[in-house]
Formats: structure tokens, C-alpha cells, sequence
């Protein structure tokens, strides 16, 4: 099998923010040369499909500052420090649509972006939900709940009114899993 390693010789962290950090690394590539890798750091994050009692998607419609305007999205948040996925993903929903569910599958786990960017994503199916005094969102996040079918919301994707990597991952392994049951 081939040898694909890089080393890392040298780090330069350059940025430090609340939601990123940004280093450049300086790599010895497979071939024995140097290489520069740009490395946004980023804790992790989870996006929840959850299912209402009629198996509906309860999505959320927020304001995306890098695209221009707001999105159609499973809800989703930062893993905050070494927090368990699962228990992000009950925070978030608590926090954006005010459930918190009874039943949590794991989809998958993926990587969001690994030519560049640590950021690991869990996808969760949020089932047999229960409402909570607990939701509050952050001070800056606005969001608006939107409920549809799931084959509205595999329309939605196939259609563009869906756009966000991440609903599209969530909903389509949802989708497929409950397909298997």
C-alpha cells in the first residue's frame, strides 16, 4: 500500500475566534518535499432530522450571513468543547424548536470539509419528541420552524428550496433508514 502520510514540521496559528481558528501548517509531503496546508480548527457539530407524532420534518429557516440570506436547515449547532454528540443534539433541539426527544439515532459521522477544516458532523434522526421549558435560543440566533412531509423535504432538496450540505446529508439517510424499518 502507498505511502499518503504527511508530517507536519512546523505550525503557525494566525487566527483564534469564537466559532474557528485558523493555522498553517508546514507539511513533508510522501515525495520528501515541503508543502503548506491552510487548517481551519472547528470542534465538531451535529444536524437532527427530528419527526413530529405524524413523522414530519421539523425544520428550521435561519439567516445565513455567508450566502446572502436564509436557509432551510435540520436543525444544528456546535458540539461545544469535549460534549457528547448525542447530548448536543438534544441541547440543540431544545434550544431551537423547544423538544427534546425521547428516541436519537445516529446516521453517520462525516467530515465536513477535510481538505482544509477539522470539523467532524454527526447526523441524528430526533424521534418521540417532548416538549420543554428548556428552549431558548442564543442571544443571536433567530429562527423560524418549518414543518413538511419528508417527501416534501427530499422535494425541497431536489428542487434547490433545500441548499445546506448538511439537511441534505440528514434527510436523505433519515429518509433511507426509515425506509428499513
Amino acid at each position: 500500500m502507498k505511502d499518503l502520510n504527511e508530517t507536519v514540521t512546523a505550525s503557525e496559528r494566525i487566527y483564534d475566534g469564537r466559532v474557528v481558528n485558523l493555522r498553517i501548517d508546514t507539511v513533508t509531503l510522501p515525495n520528501g518535499k515541503e508543502g503548506r496546508r491552510e487548517v481551519v480548527e472547528h470542534s465538531g457539530a451535529v444536524a437532527v432530522l427530528a419527526l413530529n407524532e405524524a413523522g414530519e420534518a421539523l425544520l428550521v429557516r435561519q439567516f445565513r450571513l455567508p450566502t446572502g440570506g436564509p436557509l432551510l436547515e435540520v436543525v444544528a449547532g456546535g458540539i461545544d468543547g469535549v460534549e457528547d454528540p448525542a447530548k448536543a443534539a438534544a441541547r440543540e433541539l431544545a434550544e431551537e424548536i423547544g423538544f427534546t426527544p425521547d428516541k436519537l439515532t445516529l446516521l453517520y459521522e462525516a467530515w465536513v470539509a477535510p481538505g482544509y477544516c477539522t470539523e467532524k458532523i454527526w447526523g441524528y434522526l430526533a424521534e418521540d419528541l417532548t416538549p420543554t421549558t428548556d428552549a431558548h435560543a442564543d442571544a443571536d440566533e433567530f429562527v423560524e420552524t418549518v414543518t413538511m412531509t419528508l417527501d416534501d423535504a427530499t422535494a425541497a432538496i431536489l428542487d434547490g428550496r433545500i441548499q445546506d450540505m448538511k439537511s441534505v446529508a440528514t434527510i436523505l439517510a433519515a429518509v433511507q433508514l426509515l425506509k428499513t424499518r
